[in-house]
């Protein structure tokens, strides 16, 4: 029986991880099937937080997308255009640089989303906004996917996933609080 069980983890450590290009693809490809969510990383915007002094609904005291943030969402927004991805609706974090990054992807209405706004270093707002966001995006869906657009942290807490500025994890809804990750679209990929 050990031996078995040796031998099952051998096979699984000796299969290869899928690419990068692969994730991509699959995430892409269930995008554009509907019925899934997807988590957005806004776009480039320089810099690591948000100054001190930061106001929510005040742009000037924020870390803001710049020309290549911008740039780079209107990218993306057209390359999931171009491989057909419709999105039912995008929600954003109230932050600017979130709600910037969904008005040029150009891909559907954007509404804001306060359970999608930065956690500002509060454990307690960490802890309500990742079970409120696990809660959405584990409610299954019949219509096509649908996009938020987010920050690092809240990604990380909900799905475990580090990710760069304009990526995008894919996940499905199974029901009950749960889901599973589909994959992740690099945001290259789109923006070639």
């Amino acid at each position: 029986m050990m031996r078995l069980v040796l031998l099952a983890i051998a096979v699984l450590a000796a299969a290869p991880a899928p690419s990068a290009d692969e994730s991509s693809e699959r995430a892409l490809a269930a995008l554009k099937a509907g019925g899934h969510y997807a988590l957005m990383r806004h776009a480039r915007a320089p810099g690591r937080s948000d100054p001190a002094d930061a106001r929510l609904g005040d742009c000037a005291t924020q870390r803001n997308l710049d020309a290549a943030g911008r740039a780079q969402a209107a990218r993306i927004g057209a390359g999931l255009r171009r491989a057909g991805v419709t999105i039912f609706k995008v929600y954003a974090s109230r932050w600017c640089r979130c709600m910037e990054t969904a008005e040029r992807l150009a891909v559907a209405d954007v509404e804001p989303f306060d359970i999608l706004n930065s956690f500002e270093r509060r454990l307690a707002a960490e802890r309500e906004q990742t079970r409120l966001v696990r809660a959405l995006v584990s409610e299954p869906i019949p219509t096509p996917s649908v996009l938020l657009v987010t920050h690092h942290d809240n990604i990380a807490a909900l799905t475990r996933i580090i990710t760069r500025e304009g990526e995008i994890v894919v996940v499905k809804p199974l029901g009950g609080g749960r889901f599973e990750t589909v994959g992740r679209i690099r945001p290259d990929l789109l923006s070639e």
